[in-house]
């Protein structure tokens, strides 16, 4: 089987990448047996505020206002859902989802654990029956009215990721428009689930090959982009004639539950989309251990998705994984630097840097080298930290302190390794879990900040002298999800292109992501794809109909002519 690429010269929004969070108290990793990871967001505590008081009681009172109407709007749901039915945990417990820019709670979420998710997959298990023998137009409409309801209400759902994730305002009515062209593109889609026939080595014998729907699907998504994730996972699987059941990050579930509402709305029949959120402990060993359910599709870290594709083995589930990068961005002498810098702004400082194709490794060739840092600098010093509502904000808040605390880890590791920092470094004076946006210089390979993911806005910068140095330096690393490259030399774009070792590479483009391209990443950044019609093969079993002519019927017309009759 051939790898699939995406090449980009132009391209729309990006991906994401997450990590499941335990909501369990006593426990500091991810799926028991299956995971590791800092303590869950919801428990942790936030730094001391640094900021005036009078700048967190405006954002609260504004924060509150927000919530509040979008309560009454229907947007708000907190609790699970489960065959249609909004549902609380079985033994009455909650958790806190919190804003980040200021650690303010702004619900109250039933913590579900390994029962509600077994009552979600059965209750998944029995509207597979009847939702997959809708007819694909049916399923389309149906998809179709759940995309104009998600456009429809584009602004509130906006509105409900910067209270609980912290990007930028715009950057989340964006994540919308973006999120649901999945669901579009999966409604056209469903009508082109096509078969085919295959010529049979023997005259009495035809071969019809059928696609058919997977089954049951756990949907793990993550909190960087909320509402996007779900449905780049959601809407192919049921447009396939698959139902699902989504557990979304603690840190943000309420843009899941909102979306599952407007999913009732559009006519989605009961079962067929199942939320649970909490204890993910739990929540993901009911998934891996149920043979219920047929395929397991997860955008996260590679280290949970290692142990997610191990316990997906006992039933022989299908999986999918979108995993961690480390993307390197190459700035060659002979980059048009307007487009270079416009284009590394992007890929680096998107969600506060909080994306999995967001550029980890700046690497630029000496003769640009000085011209290109001291403009990159200077950008880099014009953008606005605040909070997600405030006018002209570009970046908000990291999402909970141990990202903050990993961004400082990797930055004094490269600073006592002689690397410098030129701009930033430190928390904001806003406090809580603002960061300034940073810059490093003199970064080596073999420094953590150029092996590890850093999701944070921290831009360190290499040196390179040659083609090839720099596609070693590139493809120096575990990872392979996307790459950037900016080049005014055609024959250098498609030569670095194809040397690179990623599943994704932007020529002179910093975002990476549309519906209509395959997304996904290649060596320990995941299996399998997402959007385009690629996708939808990630939900679909092929299946093979080999018919036998068991009779001849004489033409009525040529009494001595007879013709095989298929029974099908």
């Amino acid at each position: 089987m051939g790898l699939t690429r995406s090449i980009f010269g132009f391209a729309s929004n990006g991906c994401s990448t997450a990590r499941i969070l335990s909501s369990s108290s006593s426990s500091s990793t991810l799926f028991n047996r299956f995971t590791r990871l800092s303590p869950p967001a919801h428990r942790c505590l936030p730094t001391p505020c640094r900021s005036p008081s009078f700048f967190i009681r405006q954002i609260n009172m504004q924060a509150q206002s927000i919530a509040a109407r979008l309560s009454s709007s229907g947007i708000l749901q907190t609790k699970g859902l489960i065959g249609g039915n909004w549902t609380d945990a079985h033994d009455g417990k909650t958790f806190e989802v919190s804003n980040p820019a200021t650690g303010e709670v702004i619900a109250n979420i039933p913590c579900m654990g390994g029962k509600e998710t077994n009552d979600a997959i059965t209750s998944a298990y029995d509207a597979f029956n009847s939702w997959k023998k809708l007819t694909a137009a049916d399923r389309s409409k149906r998809l179709r009215k759940w995309y104009d309801l998600i456009m429809a209400h584009k602004e509130e759902l906006g509105q409900l990721i910067t209270l609980e994730q912290g990007k930028p305002l715009k950057e989340a009515i964006g994540e919308v428009s973006y999120g649901a062209g999945f669901i579009e593109f999966a409604a056209e889609e469903a009508k082109r689930v096509y078969g085919d026939i295959i010529p049979s080595p023997l005259p009495d014998r035809r071969l019809f090959v059928l696609k058919q729907p997977v089954g049951v699907v756990g949907a793990i998504t993550p909190w960087n982009f909320p509402l996007a994730m779900i449905t780049r996972k959601v809407g192919p699987a049921l447009a396939c004639g698959c139902t699902v059941v989504i557990k979304p990050s603690e840190l943000t579930p309420l843009t899941a539950l909102a979306a599952a509402q407007l999913s009732l709305e559009a006519g989605i029949p009961p079962g067929v989309v199942n939320v649970v959120m909490g204890n993910a402990s739990g929540i993901g060993e009911a998934l891996l251990n149920s043979p219920k359910v047929r395929k397991i599709t997860f955008t996260g870290s590679t280290a949970v998705g290692k142990k997610l594709m191990a316990g997906s083995a006992e039933t022989v589930k299908k999986v999918s994984l979108e995993l961690g990068g480390n993307a390197p961005c190459i700035v060659f002498d002979d980059a048009d630097l307007e487009v270079a810098l416009k284009g590394t702004l992007a890929t680096k400082f998107r969600n506060s840097g909080q994306t999995c194709v967001c550029a980890n490794r700046i690497l630029v060739q000496e003769g640009i080298y000085s011209k290109f840092a001291d403009s990159f600098l200077k950008a880099v010093q014009d953008m606005k930290v605040g909070e997600g509502f405030g006018e002209g904000v570009v970046q908000g808040p990291l999402i909970n302190e141990a990202a903050v605390q990993k961004v400082e880890t990797l930055i004094q590791d490269a600073v006592s390794k002689g690397a410098k920092v030129v701009l930033g470094g430190k928390r904001h004076s806003l406090g809580m879990t603002f960061y300034e946006p940073t810059v490093i210089t003199d970064v080596k390979n073999e420094m953590r900040i150029s092996t590890e993911e850093v999701f944070g806005p921290v831009a360190p910068l290499l040196k390179f002298k040659t083609e090839e140095e720099a596609i070693h330096m590139a493809n120096d690393t575990n990872a392979g999800l996307a790459a950037y490259i900016f080049t005014t030399n055609v024959q250098r774009s498609w030569r670095v292109s194809e040397a690179l070792e990623y599943g994704i590479v932007g020529v002179n483009e910093g975002l990476v992501s549309t519906e209509v391209a395959p997304f996904g990443g290649v060596k320990q950044s995941g299996l399998g794809r997402e959007g385009s019609k690629y996708g939808m093969d990630e939900y679909l079993e092929v299946h093979l109909d080999l018919n036998f002519a068991t009779q001849y019927l004489v033409n009525p017309t040529h009494k001595n002519e007879q013709s095989l009759h298929w029974q099908i």
